[in-house]
């Protein structure tokens, strides 16, 4: 049975200032009022690639492979995505698409951040972060000589905590690649063959936020 019509709203928060641009593509300068630190983002929407520029950079992603519409609202107060005949299968991505906006959103503003922590039971595990702060060397995990070496993906940064030991930072404005960074460091130090309950050392994700806090 299908649906004739599904949609979700995406909100933009208040003292929204917008624009038309000449050329006809829907574009609204967003500016906050409650955080003059962050200035302001700019999105266009052009035939279903959405691009948000913000404090942390530039973001873009394409919906173009799935059967919706894309659009701002007239008054400019919110992102509307529909999707006509929708099966109930194909009606999730309507929800799917406002969380990938939202993320945008947060990422250009306050940007991600993942805290891991280096654990170990014996044998410490030293990190070093070289390459501007873009690959990371892990040695020493269970006693091994072996180096190995994770690359940060674009957009992506790998610090070490300033005040807790044993702990690195991964921060970026896109949230997959932040993600995926954590994940490759991560499965790089992953216990092989031997009993997990016992053996437990690695580099975990301890927690998931954003560099900037609400207020």
């Amino acid at each position: 049975m299908k649906t004739i019509v599904s949609s979700q709203r995406v909100e933009i928060p208040e003292g929204v200032h917008a624009c038309e641009t000449p050329c006809g593509c829907d574009r609204v300068q967003l500016a906050y009022a409650r955080r003059m630190n962050i200035g302001c983002i700019q999105v266009a929407i052009n035939s279903r690639k959405v691009t948000v520029t913000g404090k942390y950079g530039t973001l873009r992603k394409s919906f173009r492979h799935l059967p919706i519409d894309v659009r701002l609202n007239k008054l400019k107060k919110y992102i509307k995505v529909v999707m006509w005949f929708g099966v109930p299968d194909s009606l999730a991505c309507v929800r799917t698409v406002c969380t990938h906006l939202k993320n945008m959103f947060t990422g250009v503003t306050k940007k991600f951040l993942y805290k891991m922590r280096l654990v170990h039971a014996h044998f410490p595990i030293n990190s070093n972060i070289v390459n501007d702060n873009k690959l990371i060397e892990i040695r020493n995990y269970l006693g091994e000589k072996r180096v190995r070496f994770v690359k940060a993906l674009p957009g992506v940064v790998i610090e070490k905590s300033p005040s807790v030991k044993d702990e690195i930072y991964v921060s970026g404005a896109d949230i997959e690649n932040v993600s995926l960074t954590a994940a490759l460091i991560h499965q790089s130090v992953l216990c092989r063959n031997k009993d997990i309950r016992k053996f437990l050392d690695g580099i975990y994700v301890s927690e998931v936020t954003t560099v900037e806090k609400d207020e």
